[in-house]
């Protein structure tokens, strides 16, 4: 049974930092591209960031370009985003998802509908 787990969200000031964390259990997640994604209330879903190892394709959206980073522990499973310089503007639930190897994760963006596992989201809230 695959399962993935994200965590590591919470309350930060504005210019502050936090690593999120998405583990899987059931996959190897070397073998799949994975996703990040946030939903602001009233909003729409968006795409953060993706990255496709065997593809080698690590995509960011334009308004956390240079302040997100997305890397990969194989050890230990997981895959992280770092997000430094954090703004008011970046406070939403952050889910990460898998999609198979070729799918969902593009040089020109992400497309969610091809992503097939999900975490339960892990809020992220930039505030003073």
């Amino acid at each position: 049974q695959v399962q993935v787990v994200d965590s590591g969200g919470g309350l930060v000031q504005p210019g502050g930092s936090l690593r999120l964390s998405c583990q899987a259990s059931g996959i190897a997640l070397d073998y799949y591209c994975i996703g990040w994604f946030r939903q602001a209330p009233g909003k729409e879903r968006e795409g953060v960031s993706c990255f496709c190892s065997k593809a080698g394709i690590t995509y960011y959206t334009e308004s956390v370009k240079g302040r997100f980073t997305i890397s990969r522990d194989n050890a230990k499973n997981t895959v992280y985003l770092q997000m430094n310089s954090l703004k008011p503007e970046d406070t939403a639930v952050y889910y990460c998802a898998t999609a198979d190897s070729g799918y969902g994760c593009y040089a020109t963006g992400q497309n969610s509908y091809e992503y097939d596992y999900w975490g339960q989201g892990t809020q992220v809230t930039v505030s003073s």
